[in-house]
């Protein structure tokens, strides 16, 4: 017989097939807007709240992560404050614009943002504080889900209001496998961190000649403290997490 978890990983395969081929303009798209604003000396600032935040830190500082990526860090937009007071609060006006007003966001800077509803108040304060500043957007989210989800009185979905939104093809509900008429095995990160990390491959690709490749080594190879070094002084001054 086969197995859930076997079904969950067909079907979580099935959906990254689809985005790697129905979204591939869109990645590379992104990854140009991103390689542009690196040029130009800007950074890529990531926003998500709740789970939608664990993309954020998955990009920053790692092996293989791009050195210019700084997560929107805020306790009102994770965990920090109870998940029941976490689902309130990305909902509360003014909170994506206080979290994105303590960075120095400008003009030369992108901003992806990180929602698998797409219609909660704080990823779209996110899309429409950033659009006011005229910094570009990104956006990672289910389209399907965000035109069943209801809307909040801010009545947009993040889709309409950024520049690019890539479609995480996740069905309504997240999550893919049913157990006692109860869906369980969420995707939404899974798809989340590989459209965010497809998007940066490209931009590794349109960077390659860079002088200082501005790509982070694993701590535990060779000539990593070199290379992470002359990353991490580069960009001290930007971002405030390093």
């Amino acid at each position: 017989m086969k197995s859930l978890s076997s079904s969950y990983a067909k079907n979580i395969s099935s959906i990254l097939k689809k985005i790697a081929y129905e979204e591939n303009k869109k990645i590379k798209k992104s990854a140009k807007l991103i390689k542009n604003a690196y040029n130009k000396g800007g950074q890529l600032y990531i926003f998500g709240t709740g789970h939608s935040g664990l993309i954020a830190e998955d990009a920053f500082h790692r092996a293989g992560g791009f050195a210019a990526a700084c997560p929107i860090r805020d306790e009102n937009i994770n965990f920090s404050k109870g998940a029941t007071k976490a689902t309130s609060l990305e909902r509360t006006p003014l909170i994506a614009k206080k979290a994105l007003a303590k960075y120095k966001l400008t003009n030369k800077d992108v901003l992806i943002i990180i929602s698998n509803s797409g219609v909660n108040h704080a990823p779209v304060e996110a899309a429409l504080f950033a659009k006011k500043k005229n910094i570009k957007t990104i956006a990672i989210t289910s389209y399907e889900f965000s035109k069943q989800a209801p809307l909040s009185i801010l009545k947009k979905r993040l889709y309409q209001v950024v520049n690019i939104y890539i479609d995480n093809k996740i069905p309504a509900g997240d999550a893919l496998i049913k157990v006692n008429n109860v869906k369980v095995g969420p995707a939404s990160t899974i798809t989340g961190s590989f459209i965010l990390n497809s998007i940066l491959v490209e931009v590794a690709d349109m960077l390659k000649k860079e002088k200082i490749f501005p790509f982070y080594i694993s701590s535990n190879m060779p000539k990593a403290n070199e290379n992470n070094d002359a990353l991490i002084k580069k960009y001290k001054k930007t971002n405030p997490h390093l």
